[in-house]
């Protein structure tokens, strides 16, 4: 947490408060720092774009071609026609 830092109070309820304090207890750390690191992964989610690779393995069609015209072609190639 090297960015400069502002206090902030929320209200959750009891058992939510009650399971993140025993949680960061558990592995070694401080209800800051489990908020700040479930913050810092939603941020590197939202960013996240699959890779080429990731959509050829997939099987992802890309963004700039017609998916429907596409399946067309093949089944013209594929059956004849």
């Amino acid at each position: 947490m090297g960015s400069p830092s502002t206090k902030l109070t929320i209200r959750l309820p009891t058992r939510d408060v009650d399971f993140v304090k025993a949680y960061a207890k558990t592995h070694g750390l401080s209800v800051t720092e489990v908020i700040d690191r479930y913050l810092r992964r939603m941020r590197a989610l939202e960013q996240a774009t699959p890779s080429a690779a990731l959509e050829t393995i997939t099987g992802l069609v890309p963004r700039d071609v017609d998916a429907e015209e596409a399946y067309r072609r093949h089944m013209m190639e594929k059956h004849g026609g």
